[in-house]
């Protein structure tokens, strides 16, 4: 008797400190939920861990080195944006930005992958020294509330087309950008089975609905294929090959005038991209004030990147799953990394979920996203013209970022062909400057 009051003692003060920390009253959540959203947060993102990595080794960062970089840079983030933020925002290498560090930097550019992580590092000094000041403020506030109402448009309907593409529903086309793929095919039947069991689970509000969902598909998609699942088995990677990544920063082209104009060009990537992103998961949290914090931790993962030995993190657009999800607070964010963690064991056991259980998740959560084009005035042209080319460019275009650029750009220039230029912001104009040059070095590289 006196040792199970001990351990229920134990109990109640282990959960009265994590209420402190992550205050689920004040919320309006609690444990158990935030726990569910952390892993249904992690079964959505998991698959960054084979992707990076492969993409990392087309730069000739060993295969196994690339699975733990980024492992370990995804579990350093989430521990940052939770514990700093207090936010259920997931920071993973961003896809895009992996391809730039690999196909722009590396194989175009000629530098080594060595030096191509110092950029990432010089990327994130940069963007923690903005993050940090009055800067970030400033940068936010000028931004017109039309073109931040598109930027979450736009990814939801990139989160949209990721879902539909992953299960083969929509796919490329010889003839055009893109087609219906085989609707008969297992995966299709599966996903759309999935996307009408995902909507009636989550409008009836069932506890759990996103998770359950998953659960129900994925035995769903196991069923179907007869037993067979997806995916392949990795074995734990070795650690011994990681040591020749970890920290290996190369700074033998930092006098080269080129080397800073590309760090320079990734900074740009990384800022405005993980800025569109964490207003968006802030504005889907109901917590716009949380944005700063955010902020402040995407570019402290940044800097750790640099140094753990992969692409730059971004606050990962698949946040919206956790938080949709029920997630609130970091401690969404913290069970995530805690399970990217765990996953050199775990990966086996997270292969069994299919991308056709995960994508009726991404499709309604882009659903839920495309509510905000409401708040963009469309009849007043000069304000939406620039908003709907983010809305539409953002998935066309597969990068946020991009998609952005030609939104800020078009802005300004707009308001002022219109004789408008004095309603913008010194600040805008910068910022539309800056796109611009950062679209001419791109080309220059």
């Amino acid at each position: 008797m006196p040792f199970v009051l001990a351990v229920t003692v134990f109990s109640i003060e282990r959960r009265s400190t994590v209420e402190k920390i992550f205050r689920f009253q004040q919320n309006n959540t609690t444990m158990g939920k935030e726990l569910s959203a952390g892993l249904i947060s992690y079964i959505t993102v998991v698959y960054i861990i084979v992707v990076n990595a492969t993409i990392l080794s087309a730069a000739g960062i060993p295969l196994e080195a690339g699975i733990i970089a980024t492992i370990l840079s995804v579990f350093v983030g989430c521990m940052v944006m939770g514990f700093w933020s207090n936010t259920p925002m997931l920071m993973i290498p961003g896809m895009g930005l992996n391809a730039m560090f690999t196909y722009t930097i590396v194989q175009s550019g000629g530098f080594s992958w060595q030096e191509a992580l110092a950029m990432v590092f010089a990327a994130g000094i940069i963007f923690t020294i903005i993050s940090f000041t009055p800067l970030a403020g400033t940068i936010i506030r000028s931004i017109p509330d039309s073109l931040k109402e598109a930027i979450s448009v736009g990814i939801g309907i990139l989160l949209i087309l990721i879902g539909f593409d992953n299960s083969g529903i929509i796919t490329s086309s010889e003839h055009t950008l893109l087609a219906i793929g085989d609707l008969s095919s297992p995966e299709a039947l599966v996903t759309m089975a999935g996307l009408v069991i995902t909507f009636v689970l989550f409008i009836k509000n069932v506890p759990g609905n996103l998770l359950l969902s998953i659960v129900i598909t994925s035995v769903l998609s196991i069923l179907v294929s007869g037993g067979k699942t997806s995916g392949s088995l990795l074995e734990v990677p070795s650690f011994h090959e990681y040591f020749s990544v970890f920290g290996q920063l190369s700074w033998a082209k930092a006098g080269d005038f080129v080397f800073w104009l590309t760090a320079f060009s990734l900074a740009m990537v990384v800022i405005f991209e993980n800025i569109g992103l964490v207003h968006g998961h802030s504005k889907l949290l109901g917590r716009p004030e949380s944005s700063k914090k955010a902020l402040e931790a995407s570019a402290i993962s940044v800097v750790a990147s640099g140094i753990l030995g992969t692409s730059p993190t971004v606050a990962s657009v698949e946040s919206a799953a956790g938080i949709t999800a029920g997630g609130r607070t970091g401690l969404t964010s913290v069970v995530t990394g805690v399970l990217f963690l765990f996953s050199l064991v775990l990966i086996p056991v997270i292969k069994i979920v299919p991308a056709s259980a995960v994508s009726p998740v991404l499709i309604l959560i882009g659903v839920l996203m495309l509510q905000g084009i409401t708040h963009i005035p469309l009849d007043d042209l000069a304000e939406s013209f620039p908003a709907l080319l983010i809305i539409v460019l953002i998935p066309l275009t597969y990068s946020i970022a991009d998609g952005m650029a030609i939104g800020f750009i078009l802005y300004p220039l707009t308001k002022v062909l219109l004789g408008k230029g004095r309603e913008i912001s010194p600040a805008l104009y910068m910022i539309a400057l800056l796109f611009l040059s950062n679209f001419v070095l791109q080309y220059a590289l």
